[in-house]
């Protein structure tokens, strides 16, 4: 959810008259309906309270990027919460991530009120979505290693959380790749929309409406990931720990793989590397 565009009209007050105001200006329908940009979460109930927060930091000096940067530590503290072991490192790191993803709603709401959107507020959302999806498995490797490692067996599960984090990172870059790509031919930016990302080939639609059905694919975003590491926290809790997250740590790196391949195969068949 990076800053986006500025409103086209902006009031002539610093501030918002009323929470209905900000809504018109810092959540226009560009930004509500965008298909890859928003996670589900913001639709679900996210941008509902974000202007709530957004009121309250517009009251404050604090800028558009001041609050990425916010973001971006409120990610690294959910990571850091991972390392406390039990479910209370598991319940903080779900709260945060939550928390995370409501000021990345809030940091654009900002810069579209104050028309400050910049290629800077941009990099450094990217910043704050790569570190921290790269962050997360590589505590939860070292949770399932279970501190103090006893060499070489526990190493085994921080290789398999940093193998973890380089295909989520990989599989995110993907998606960057294609900008380059497209702005390097000449091309122009691609909509945010579902029609862009639909396979050419028949097959690989039929794939893409089953993944729809079972979307392990959506697993490797922070909020999904902290909710797994939670859910098998409490699952700990009656089997024991770490040998829930190590199986866990199993069963996801594997399919983190097939999901790094069928993004891959799917832009390739998609109109988006096209010309």
């Amino acid at each position: 959810m990076t800053p986006g565009s500025p409103a086209s009209a902006r009031p002539h007050s610093d501030r918002p008259s009323s929470i209905a105001e900000l809504r018109r200006v810092a959540q226009p329908p560009e930004v509500r309906l965008r298909a890859n940009a928003e996670h589900w979460t913001a639709s679900l109930y996210l941008r509902d309270l974000s202007p709530y927060v957004t009121w309250m930091l517009l009251k404050t000096r604090i800028s558009a990027n001041g609050v990425t940067a916010l973001m971006i530590l409120v990610g690294w503290s959910t990571a850091a919460a991972l390392l406390i072991p039990g479910i209370g490192g598991a319940l903080l790191a779900l709260v945060l991530g939550q928390l995370q993803m409501l000021i990345d709603c809030c940091d654009g709401e900002v810069a579209r009120w104050r028309r400050t959107s910049s290629p800077a507020g941009v990099f450094l959302d990217k910043v704050g979505h790569y570190s921290t999806e790269a962050l997360i498995p590589i505590a939860l490797g070292i949770r399932a290693a279970a501190y103090p490692f006893e060499a070489p067996a526990d190493y085994l599960f921080t290789t398999l959380g940093l193998m973890l984090a380089l295909i989520i990172v990989l599989n995110k870059a993907l998606n960057d790749m294609v900008h380059v790509a497209r702005a390097n031919a000449g091309l122009t930016k691609l909509a945010d929309t579902h029609g862009e990302k639909t396979p050419t080939s028949s097959l690989l639609a039929r794939a893409r409406k089953f993944a729809r059905f079972l979307p392990f694919h959506r697993l490797y975003h922070s909020v999904e990931l902290t909710m797994v590491i939670f859910a098998a926290a409490v699952v700990g809790l009656i089997f024991g720990q770490p040998i829930v997250d190590r199986v866990v740590l199993f069963a996801i790196v594997p399919l983190a793989f097939l999901s790094l391949i069928g993004h891959f195969v799917a832009i390739m068949a998609s109109k988006r590397v096209r010309s």
